[in-house]
């Protein structure tokens, strides 16, 4: 059996006795656990084999000699060969007739086998050696037995029976004689426990002189016997011969354990010959508990063997792995509970095995420390423990043994870092506690975390780490333990705060800082004074642990704590989220952490349970934000494409504070800016371009209410970078599906790089409410001018005239356009001079910028490669703006073609229109006075000419006319605008296509002039309504503004106009209206509930019933 023997020094850990003792023995303020603090003395090794029979090494008979012992081997030495041989046989036979008596398949024959120790026979009296003595009628070995006063009624145990056997075939000088005898022994019966124990001892006996013999011997029962019955079934019904050989793998094990014990200085040569046939007769023979009891009892001896030879430390053993793999599988088998000590002895056999040379190879610890931790983990709870044991003639004591079990695990841990004194190591191990470190079993947790526990207070006390490696593991492991800080049970608690403390003693221990050391005892102290103040004991942990840390470790803490988010124990969510958020507040969060942080924040985001956790999340993230944004942003967009929006929330919590969400659009405008020449990109990094990621980014964050003010900020910035990037695009040839793009498609896909910009282009208007700009180009088709690069630049004049018609942010646009024209690239240039020049039109643009400043800027243009900034320039300069002179000049032009325009018999109408357009337009801000009214009330009567262009480019006129006369004429203007509504609301069911677009513009442009409350809604209906319902919406939009009229006749009017509407076309506004446009409703009817006029309290009373019907049936 495996000893504890004397207690050596710390550092020897030869002596399980004395390691045991130095992990058991808690400093001042850390709770031990007392049950693991005793060491199984020598002189309970008897105890360890009570109720196993055949288990017992059968040596200690082997010490100190009796004399009657002396005096048996003088008489066999003095007798001859042929008295020796008959006295074997002799025993053989009555070894033999005996086992044909006792017939119990494989069990005991309850006779033990005890050997009997020094002066004293053992209490067993089935089988007497007078029998033996009756048979033997040689005087001479009478004369050999008579010393030993075997009277007939004096009995003897059956083991001596062997011990003799062995005893004469030791001191025979002849081998043939070994192994003939010995042979003849091994053919008996294997069938009993007693009788496989015989012969093990008696060939391990013999071995001691005769080692090849044995071996021999050994090899041909092993060819003849082992090999042919390996493979029989043990369920089967054999005949009674195979019964007799069924066992003979267990008895060839017991004998290499035997041989290793009595080999002495010999074991070295043959050991690896010895393991290799424990180990290959072990596997190939049918496992019951008979061939893992044999098994085991060898490996114990064959370890005591090699711990008495004193050279075993210098010799290079190959086959301890193998001997390992069969005793782990021999503990894998180990049933769920606990009746016998073979968990602890198979752990200590594999501690000791573990010392020898070379030393095991990482794979193979590790499959010993997932084994042993499993196998003594998952045992149920203590309270458990007895209750699950099956009906036993003596039950156990239970806590014993897991005692025992348990300290045969903290001696392997600790053989295991004292062979390799690092912190290399100590994380190797570690590491295999993980699966246990998140067990959802209270007591699995509570016993892994008192495992590492004592072995961290072994390693700080007794274990000078060699080297000062610093495993970035070491991190993940702290972090599984302060998720625990909250555990529903004590001890785990306590626990885990004492493995923390004590990995931080060593990582000071291992840089020598000595005020970091005192500043841990303080800690320490603080602790145990003041329990209840958990957050800032945890703030203080988290400092010490900041300090103490590298950043690779430190980032492995961080993913730990995040990966706690996803528990559904609401307790470590909240310790996790609380841990994470007093680390970022600590701002030690290191530049090159931050991408893998926020990748572990990003994977973990999905599966996290609770609310409250991911608000605290957010608010961490605001913080990493605001100490690298730079970092956290160029990290956030490489994960995941934009469109995914699986990191949607993170941009958002960027965006809580203000100055952060500026900074956030800054970077990616700047990431924007990044566009490599085409030569230099391939196809298939396309999509990878942090270019388009940005763009990608915009697009999403356009439509995030969070950053509704911010991209109201950087309005400028982001439309002059998305109007490059758009060409830029155009430079890659990268269009595919800028054209194929449906507004009212229900397939959701994600958007080509070039409609994502085009998209977000239109977005940058939409959400920052300039709707006029956006509604001005999308009746005008001008959206689909940016879809190719031949009409790009058409596009952009378009939309620039937009904006300076409206003043949409001009100065801070103007600000931008001007940086771009400085720029060295062409694409900026381009977009720069287009707005540039459209804006010297507007309104407000001389409140910006002086003549002489837009003189210089336009001026370099001039010098520009480009052909088309030169011609831009040049245009620019001969505008009205930087040349007024030519106000009288255009004014004088107009007088004369409105002659021709207005005269009976025009020429070339179309041409006079397109003209009189272009003067309007350049004339921009002087506009042309009471000539408006003129060509407002002339071009009234062109709406109903026969020919379609006509109509068109009278109503597309008109609309500029009425917004061409300033301030002074407006009121007279708004009169013409009121005239054309009828006439125009006709024209929306025009027979011509290009008519009805043309006139959905000006009539919106109408709506805007005379400042109408649903000019949005009903850009909205002209925009993206279709049928007779489209237009019903829009007539209902109208009458609706007249319902307030304090003229009698037009609020009625407008009345019976609605009710028409609701008796006529009732279906049609079902599918049309919305519930907004429903809601409008409502909020006018209900002004009519309390009018002073009964006629309008009737309306309400009537039509309130339709509303109510109608509300059942509108969309969303």
């Amino acid at each position: 059996m495996l000893e504890c023997g004397p207690a050596p020094a710390p550092q020897d850990l030869c002596s399980h006795q004395e390691s045991l003792s130095m992990v058991a023995a808690p400093s001042d303020g850390f709770h031990g656990s007392q049950w693991r603090s005793t060491c199984l003395l020598p002189t309970e090794e008897q105890k360890r084999d009570v109720g196993h029979p055949g288990r017992a090494t059968l040596d200690e008979s082997l010490g100190d000699r009796s004399p009657w012992e002396e005096e048996l081997l003088g008489q066999i030495r003095a007798m001859s060969d042929s008295q020796r041989s008959r006295v074997l046989e002799a025993i053989q036979h009555r070894i033999e007739e005996h086992t044909q008596v006792i017939t119990i398949p494989g069990g005991s024959s309850g006779l033990g086998l005890q050997l009997p120790r020094a002066g004293h026979w053992g209490p067993s009296t089935v089988f007497c050696l007078q029998l033996l003595w009756k048979e033997v009628a040689d005087p001479g070995i009478r004369e050999l037995l008579a010393p030993l006063n075997l009277e007939p009624q004096q009995p003897v145990e059956k083991a001596f029976l062997f011990l003799v056997y062995g005893l004469i075939l030791r001191e025979c000088a002849s081998s043939d004689l070994v192994r003939r005898h010995l042979m003849r022994l091994l053919e008996l019966s294997h069938q009993t426990a007693g009788q496989r124990e015989g012969m093990a001892v008696a060939s391990g006996i013999a071995s001691s002189s005769h080692l090849q013999e044995v071996w021999a011997t050994l090899e041909h029962l092993g060819r003849t016997r082992v090999l042919r019955t390996a493979c029989t079934s043990p369920d089967y019904q054999e005949p009674y011969a195979d019964v007799h050989w069924r066992w003979v793998s267990s008895t060839s094990l017991l004998c290499y354990g035997h041989m290793a014990l009595h080999a002495g200085e010999h074991i070295l040569p043959w050991v690896d010959n010895v393991i290799s046939r424990m180990v290959y007769y072990f596997s190939c023979s049918c496992y019951d508990n008979i061939l893992e009891t044999s098994f085991l009892s060898a490996a114990v001896m064959l370890v005591k063997a090699l711990k008495q030879e004193h050279s075993t430390r210098r010799y290079r053993f190959t086959q301890i792995p193998e001997l390992i793999q069969c005793l782990l599988a021999i503990l894998q088998k180990e049933p769920n509970f606990l009746a016998t000590l073979f968990r602890q002895k198979i752990i200590l056999v594999i501690m000791e095995l573990s010392k020898l040379r070379p030393s095991l190879k990482p794979v193979v610890k590790s499959r010993i420390l997932q084994t042993c931790l499993q196998s003594l983990y998952m045992l149920p709870p203590m309270e458990m423990l007895k209750s699950c044991l099956p009906p036993l003639d003596l039950a156990p004591d239970v806590m014993v043994l897991y005692q025992k079990s348990m300290q045969a695990l903290d001696l392997l841990l600790q053989t295991f870092i004292s062979e390799n004194k690092s912190m290399d190591e100590m994380c190797f191990l570690l590491q295999h506690t993980e699966p246990w470190l998140k067990s959802d079993k209270s007591h699995e947790c509570k016993r892994v975390v008192q495992t590492i526990f004592l072995l961290l207070k072994y390693v700080v006390d007794y274990v000078k780490l060699t080297d000062e490696a610093t495993p970035s593991m070491l991190g993940h492991q702290i972090g599984l333990l302060m998720l625990l800080w909250r555990d529903r049970d004590p001890v785990t608690q306590s626990h885990s705060r004492q493995c923390i403390y004590l990995l931080l003693q060593l990582l000071i221990q291992q840089k020598g800082s000595m005020g970091q050391f005192m500043h841990l005892n303080k800690m320490k102290n603080f602790e145990a004074k003041a329990l209840r103040r958990s957050e800032m004991k945890f703030y203080n942990l988290v400092k010490a642990l900041d300090r103490s840390l590298t950043p690779a470790q430190h980032t492995q803490l961080i993913l730990t704590l995040l990966g706690g988010l996803c528990s559904h124990d609401h307790l470590q969510c909240d310790l996790a989220s609380q841990l994470v958020l007093m680390i970022f507040q600590n701002q030690s969060i290191k530049v090159e952490q931050v991408a893998e942080i926020l990748q572990g924040l990003f994977q973990e985001l999905p599966s996290i349970v609770f609310k409250n956790i991911l608000q605290t999340m957010m608010k961490a993230v605001t913080m990493l934000g605001t100490q690298h944004t730079q970092e956290t942003v160029e990290v956030m967009l490489s994960l995941c494409h934009p469109s995914e929006r699986q990191v949607l929330p993170l941009w958002k919590a960027l965006a809580s504070n203000n100055q952060l969400a500026r900074k956030v659009l800054m970077l990616l405008y700047m990431k924007l800016k990044l566009r490599p020449p085409k030569e230099l990109v391939r196809l298939s990094q396309q999509a990878e371009l942090i270019s388009l990621l940005a763009l990608g980014t915009i697009y999403e964050l356009l439509y995030t209410r969070e950053y509704k003010a911010t991209v109201r900020w950087a309005f400028a910035g982001i439309l002059v970078g998305l109007l490059t990037q758009l060409h830029y695009l155009f430079e890659l040839d990268v269009v595919e599906g800028i054209s194929d793009y449906q507004e009212d498609s229900l397939e959701v896909k994600p958007l080509s790089p070039c409609r994502t910009c085009l998209e977000a282009l239109k977005g940058l208007f939409w959400t920052t409410n300039y709707w006029e700009v956006f509604a001005y180009l999308q009746l005008l088709r001008g959206w689909e001018l940016f879809e190719h690069l031949e009409t790009y630049t058409e596009g952009v004049t378009l939309l620039a005239r937009a904006m300076a018609h409206y003043d949409c942010e001009v100065k801070a646009v103007l600000g931008q356009a001007v940086i771009s024209l400085k720029s060295s690239e062409e694409r900026d240039n381009i977009v720069a001079i287009l707005v540039i020049t459209e804006f010297l039109n507007s309104q407000e643009l001389t409140q910006y910028m002086s003549r002489r400043a837009m003189d210089n800027f336009l001026s370099l243009g001039l010098s520009s490669p480009n052909q088309l900034v030169r011609a831009m320039s040049l245009k620019g300069l001969t505008s009205i703006l930087m040349d007024p002179k030519k106000v009288v000049l255009l004014r004088n032009q107009l007088a004369g073609l409105l002659d021709s325009f207005m005269g009976p018999e025009p020429q070339d109408l179309m041409g006079l229109m397109e003209i009189l357009g272009d003067i309007l337009h350049s004339l921009g801000t002087q506009g042309i006075g009471a000539t408006s009214i003129r060509m407002a009330q002339h071009l009234l009567s062109l709406f109903e000419d026969e020919q379609a262009p006509v109509r068109g480019g009278a109503i597309s006129l008109f609309g500029d006319v009425v917004h061409s006369g300033g301030k002074k004429y407006r009121p007279a203007l708004k009169r013409q605008a009121f005239q054309a509504l009828v006439p125009l609301l006709f024209h929306l069911v025009d027979s011509c296509p290009a008519v009805v677009m043309k006139t959905k513009l000006t009539f919106l442009r109408c709506a805007i002039l005379l400042k109408w409350e649903f000019r949005k809604e009903l850009f909205g209906k002209l925009a993206w309504g279709h049928g007779l319902g489209a237009e019903n919406d829009i007539f209902i939009y109208m009458a609706l503004i007249y319902l307030g009229s304090p003229h009698k006749n037009l609020k009625r009017m407008a009345m019976k106009f609605i009710g028409g509407i609701l008796q006529d076309y009732f279906t049609d506004l079902c599918f049309s209206l919305k519930r907004g446009d429903l809601k409008i409703f409502k909020k006018y009817l209900e002004v009519l509930k309390k009018d002073s006029d009964s006629v309008s309290r009737r309306f309400y009373q009537n039509f309130l019933e339709d509303i109510t019907e109608l509300s059942k049936f509108v969309r969303q």
